[in-house]
């Protein structure tokens, strides 16, 4: 007859990840600035419609549904894409 032998308690311990993430993304924002917000709400467009396309509608983003998400990301995009356009043509 086997016996089962139960694992140790281990104590759980928090891991502030998204805070490292948060401030990875913000200064990558903050060097590249608008080209930044471009890149970063571009892939966030085409992640979370792909993820919509399969079957995705509740996000664990603070907007919760995918569409609202959607939305923000795509004016977040539309806004860099005129700030990098400004930043462009100002240089020439």
């Amino acid at each position: 007859m086997a016996t089962i032998q139960e694992s140790p308690t281990r104590t759980v311990t928090n891991d502030p990840l998204r805070l490292c993430i948060y401030t990875t993304v913000a200064l990558l924002a903050w060097l590249l600035g608008p080209l930044a917000v471009l890149l970063f709400s571009g892939l966030g467009v085409w992640a979370y419609i792909r993820a919509r396309r399969q079957g995705l509608l509740r996000s664990r983003c603070i907007l919760g549904d995918t569409r609202l998400t959607i939305t923000y990301l795509g004016l977040a995009f539309v806004l860099a894409a005129l700030f990098v356009a400004r930043n462009v043509t100002s240089l020439g």
